[in-house]
């Protein structure tokens, strides 16, 4: 082994010398280098490898580079190119492919060896390792679109590239993602070479036998491929998606006519059909120019287009009543309310059509629950608060399971300071199954200390705590505890911190929150932490370091404390906790007795 590492820093020397004798590098920076090299050199040459000691070097010659780069633009001197930098990258890419060899599934790996070549414009090698990296990963369709893209854009050969797509589809024939991109190539080569014949016409260039193909001119090859890619993958999205990237060309004008006949032929049923035909209302130009149109017709003209997205979209809806359907009516009315325009106008009727579909959709019983808060929303910012609250009644009738809902209407009620929020909650409360109601009890108990008296408070939180399934009852005794504090005071709070300790489960917060409270008071008995941490210590010792090791802190820092304790906690902690966690604890208290922690 030392004989093999000797021979490659040996090779090193024709590079280093050309180095120093350029003025690139002192003779001490070389030693530097030959000494860090024979470090790294004997790391990648052990029996047990490891793949860090690979990525190490190889960063460390990459770093060498970008130094050298930046030295070479210093002094202004760029010859010895040869016996410099190509060795270094030789090497890298012999690093690369020993590691890629050793640890083959690490995609990571084979992408930093693909970025490096694209760095260093190393073409050839990059052809190499996308075609050794292919063989091995062929079942990810991203690394075949990733080779065919830099063929296509980098090297400029559509003919590689569309061999890389064929060979990737004949492994996932059923890749959208493959189909799109062969078919965005695909129009990309037939623009490259519609501007490559206007060029030659310009030029009145004799192009002798050769010609261009004007079925390929026109866009047939994506057209076969769009045809091929319809019969196996279904589904409106990959229709839209395809449709998304002809129109990126200005000379597919009669494939998009087929790819939206075939769309709405086969998917004439589903929302994304008609919600992309609504659209392209939008999308049509005035039938007069619109360079000299003041202000006014500009805003008259998008009013018109509007109302005529609209009337698609009623037909959409009277054909195909569903959920979806009028999800994405109410999308577009919404998308259009929030665009900024100037015009009042044209604002109040957004804002009347919005709310128009949103009655719509719901006397329909169409309306999904997740925009009740979005209509609500939008009745609110509009001053419309009587018809706020009557859409949140309705929205409960509905969904009367749902606490997302019940949750909505309190939040209305509450915001519009009603006189039937008591009332509401009781019925949230009535509808609503006791597991996941905690967010409806924590609402109204933050209502009523901003609006009821203490008595009613303390009240409810008592209820809460029954009210609610054991997990979700740990909340309510954390904030119970707190707001007994902040209006009953210390000796309340601990009364009714006895109290609640004779009922599991607890959180840690709840033990720490009374840690806290008692650490405030100005005469902080010691003999009362304790209590605390150990009761805190009982639940959750066996899994939490940091508890153990505040309460030694609190021995040794309090005025009270005993510092002799601390040993017996320490011992105990050791016996408690459980697993990784006792050298978690080792450690930390090793940085507590030596002052870092």
């Amino acid at each position: 082994m030392a004989e093999r590492i000797e021979q490659r820093l040996e090779d090193r020397i024709p590079e280093l010398e050309q180095l120093e004798r350029v003025g690139l590098f002192t003779r001490k920076e070389i030693r530097a280098v030959l000494r860090k090299a024979s470090a790294l050199e004997y790391k990648i040459q052990r029996r047990a490898l490891r793949k860090e000691d690979f990525i190490n070097y190889i960063q460390y010659e990459v770093n060498l580079l970008e130094l050298i780069k930046k030295r070479r633009a210093r002094i202004g001197y760029s010859f010895k190119k040869d016996e410099i930098e190509y060795s270094i990258l030789h090497r890298v890419h012999s690093l690369f492919n020993r590691a890629t060899g050793k640890w083959k599934d690490d995609v990571q790996l084979w992408l930093s060896h693909v970025a490096f070549c694209k760095q260093w414009n190393a073409k050839h090698q990059l052809s190499k390792v996308f075609s050794t990296m292919l063989a091995i990963h062929s079942n990810k369709p991203a690394l075949w679109i990733m080779a065919a893209k830099w063929e296509m854009e980098t090297r400029l050969s559509s003919e590689s590239a569309r061999h890389l797509f064929l060979r990737a589809l004949r492994f996932h024939p059923e890749c959208p993602k493959l189909y799109q991109e062969y078919f965005r190539m695909e129009l990309m080569h037939a623009e490259k070479q519609r501007k490559e014949k206007k060029e030659f016409e310009q030029a009145k260039m004799d192009l002798g036998e050769f010609s261009y193909s004007e079925e390929i001119l026109n866009g047939e090859m994506a057209r076969i491929v769009y045809r091929e890619a319809s019969q196996k993958i279904k589904g409106v999205e990959f229709q839209l998606a395809v449709l998304s990237i002809a129109k990126l060309f200005d000379f597919t004008q009669d494939l998009q006519k087929e790819i939206l006949e075939s769309l709405q032929a086969t998917y004439a049923d589903d929302p994304l059909t008609w919600d992309y035909m609504a659209r392209q209302e939008l999308e049509l130009s005035s039938l007069q120019p619109t360079e000299h149109s003041t202000k006014q017709k500009k805003v008259s003209e998008m009013a018109q287009r509007e109302e005529r997205c609209c009337a698609v979209f009623d037909e959409a809806v009277r054909a195909v009543p569903t959920e979806d359907m009028w999800k994405c009516y109410i999308t577009f009315c919404l998308e259009r309310y929030n665009r900024k325009t100037n015009s009042k106008e044209l604002k109040q009727k957004r804002l009347e059509r919005t709310l128009s579909v949103f009655s719509k959709a719901h006397e329909s019983s169409l309306l999904p629950e997740a925009l009740y808060k979005q209509w609500l929303q939008l009745l609110l910012d509009s001053n419309l608060s009587e018809k706020a609250v009557e859409v949140a009644e309705a929205a409960t009738r509905h969904f009367s399971q749902s606490v997302e809902t019940w949750q909505m209407r309190l939040q209305v009620l509450i915001q519009l300071k009603r006189d039937d929020v008591t009332q509401c909650f009781e019925e949230a409360i009535k509808h609503v199954k006791s597991k996941g109601t905690l967010p409806l009890w924590t609402l109204w108990v933050e209502w009523s200390e901003a609006t009821n008296s203490k008595e009613d408070t303390e009240a409810l939180y008592q209820r809460s705590l029954h009210a609610t399934t054991p997990a979700e009852s740990v909340t309510m005794k954390e904030m119970y505890l707190d707001w007994t504090y902040r209006n009953r005071g210390y000796k309340k709070v601990k009364r009714l911190f006895t109290s609640l300790c004779e009922n599991r489960p607890f959180s840690l917060d709840f033990f720490r929150k009374m840690i806290q409270i008692e650490k405030e008071q100005e005469s902080c008995k010691m003999l009362h932490l304790r209590e605390y941490y150990e009761r805190a210590l009982r639940e959750f010792g066996s899994t939490n370091t940091d508890l153990w090791l505040d309460y030694i802190k609190e021995e040794l820092n309090h005025p009270q404390g005993k510092p002799e304790n601390c040993g017996s906690i320490h011992w105990r902690a050791m016996k408690m906790l459980q697993g990784d966690l006792v050298e978690d604890f080792v450690s930390k208290y090793t940085l507590l007795q030596t002052g870092h922690l």
